[in-house]
């Protein structure tokens, strides 16, 4: 599976969820699924995240569980993403996993 390459800083990211009709095509697709999630399309995000095939796929699924209300399901994607199971603010985990994929 052919790595994305993260070419713009998190605050752009983050601005061009408000300019942007998509996210660019170049980032990972982890951090697509989480563009689309504050896009407002939960279902877009979902089904990015779960053909992700990676740890950090699994971490952005288990978030986009948490937001659905599913926290068992959100608990089993943890797990596979060998993260604890959060449950501080969605707002925060959001920015905390988008920061450490914009790290990786």
């Amino acid at each position: 599976m052919e790595k994305k390459m993260n070419c713009m800083k998190q605050a752009e990211f983050v601005s061009s969820i408000e300019s942007s009709p998509e996210p660019l095509a170049t980032l990972s697709t982890e951090l697509q699924s989480l563009w689309w999630l504050k896009k407002g399309d939960w279902n877009k995000a979902h089904d990015l995240a779960q053909d992700a095939g990676t740890k950090q796929g699994d971490w952005v699924h288990a978030h986009l569980h948490r937001v659905e209300g599913d926290l068992g399901n959100a608990d089993y994607w943890y797990s596979r993403a060998g993260k604890p199971v959060c449950r501080d603010e969605l707002s925060k985990e959001w920015h905390e996993i988008t920061a450490e994929l914009f790290l990786t």
